[in-house]
Formats: C-alpha cells, structure tokens, sequence
C-alpha cells in the first residue's frame, strides 16, 4: 500500500505543477510584458510626425507604461494565488 501512496503523490505533485505551468496568467502577462517593452521603447523617442497625429500626446509611452503594469499585475496575481490542480471529488462509501 505504501508504493500505492507514493506513486499517488507523485501524480498529484505533477498535475499540480502542469497546472501552475499552463497558467493563462503567465501567458498573458509575459506577452503584456514583452509588448510593453517594445511599445514603451517606441514610445520614447517619437517622430515630428508620430506626435502631431497624436496631437502632441506621446500616446506609446503610456500605453506601453500601461502594458507593462497590466503584465506585471497578472504576474504577482499569479505568484500570490498559485494555481492548484483540481482535486478529484471523494467517493463515500455506505457502512450499512
């Protein structure tokens, strides 16, 4: 019984880092992240041009500083509530 135990801790310890690992919070803050990146450095230098058709709003600078922060929140949600692995309902059994 005791191989049984641990062979059943061994996949609950898998599935549990399967689900932390497809977690869509990782996903869509890393890609937030990599897309702020590249907006707010964009947004930092702008054209002449860039500027008068955003009327003088330097609009990549904030949305990219707005992307980072979006991503970096789904990233410290996902650190601070971990995703857990469902857990199988447990099946009673009649005594009588």
């Amino acid at each position: 019984m005791s191989d049984l135990h641990k062979e059943v801790s061994e996949l609950e310890r898998k599935s549990a880092t399967a689900a932390r690992l497809f977690d869509i919070r990782r996903i869509i803050g890393g890609l937030f992240v990599v897309y702020g990146v590249i907006v707010t450095i964009a947004g930092i230098s702008p054209s002449d041009a860039d500027l008068k058709k955003a009327e003088g709003v330097h609009i990549n600078l904030w949305t990219g500083l707005a992307m980072l922060a979006l991503g970096v929140f789904f990233l410290i949600w996902m650190k601070l509530r971990p995703a857990e692995a469902p857990v199988a309902p447990v099946e009673e059994t009649d005594a009588g």
